[in-house]
């Protein structure tokens, strides 16, 4: 009895499916081209589908152990879904709905840097890799980027950086000079202060002790005298160096003659001048004589 009321009731179950599946729509099938499609309601619900598919395979390419054909596969088809994607998008726009590309996920690296996708067609995104097909042999090695070689530096671009402040010029433009040499220059000038008020005192109590008649001190009178005597020695030192200079001895490098030598060398030039004279003359006389005897001859 058990056994006829389950087959009996599998019966109505396969009878109630069936008429479920009767009362359903057949399956929609997505349009081959999306410029088939005027509708702005069914390509957003197109869109949908596709970044469902999409999720869906991203979310499995995501397995490292399924294998190197299976991630390059599941790569390939994601690809070509958001190759569809961006039709879409573009046919939303076209009938007027919202442009969902402004807002679009870039490509990243395995660190999460923003990486340019490879476009050599110049339409759309290029091809991207996901999950672990970032690490496929081949892959890795596009998002690895080449060290950057140090150029050397040539002599030009040396100079070319060089500028008043590398001589010092500016030094005094950064204020640490300014700050240095105030306290450094009053200590200066109060010391010379203090000095020049020290020698008038001295000055006037010699004075004094002068007009007084009475002995001045050896110090105050020893200092007066050394300043004098430095003066002295000074003036002193400048007279001896402007007659050492006056009588150092004149070095020739060539060997010049003496008086009697030069006295000879003027006495043979003017023989040599006497005997050009007497030489011209003869000849002049010579030349007459040949003449006129050539005009006796005529």
């Amino acid at each position: 009895m058990a056994r006829n009321e389950e087959k009996a009731q599998s019966m109505l179950n396969r009878f109630i499916t069936m008429k479920e599946e009767e009362k359903k729509k057949p399956k929609e099938r997505r349009p081959y081209l999306a410029s088939e499609c005027r509708d702005l309601e069914e390509t957003d619900k197109w869109r949908q589908k596709i970044m469902r598919e999409i999720g869906r395979k991203v979310s499995e390419i995501q397995n490292e152990g399924l294998g190197e054909h299976r991630l390059r596969d599941l790569n390939d088809e994601i690809n070509k879904l958001i190759r569809e994607k961006t039709h879409w998008e573009r046919r939303i726009v076209e009938l007027g709905g919202p442009n969902y590309t402004r807002h679009s996920a870039k490509m990243t690296d395995l660190d999460g840097n923003i990486v340019d996708a490879p476009n050599p067609g110049g339409r759309g995104p290029g091809y991207r890799y996901f999950g672990a097909a970032k690490k496929l042999p081949g892959v890795k090695e596009l998002f690895e980027k080449p060290p950057e070689l140090r150029k050397r530096r040539t002599r030009y671009d040396i100079y070319k950086r060089i500028d008043a402040s590398y001589y010092g010029y500016r030094d005094d433009e950064d204020g640490i000079l300014e700050k240095l040499d105030g306290p450094a220059e009053e200590k200066m000038r109060a010391a010379a202060v203090a000095d020049w008020m020290e020698m008038e005192e001295i000055k006037k109590e010699a004075r004094r002790a002068v007009k007084s008649g009475e002995v001045a001190e050896v110090g105050l009178v020893s200092k007066i005298l050394f300043e004098e005597e430095e003066d002295v020695v000074e003036e002193e030192r400048k007279k001896e160096l402007e007659k050492e200079e006056k009588e150092k001895e004149f070095v020739a490098h060539v060997p010049l003659p003496d008086e009697k030598e030069i006295e000879r060398m003027v006495l043979e030039r003017k023989k040599q001048e006497l005997l050009s004279k007497y030489t011209s003359e003869n000849l002049l006389e010579e030349q007459t004589e040949a003449k006129a005897m050539l005009n006796i001859q005529r």
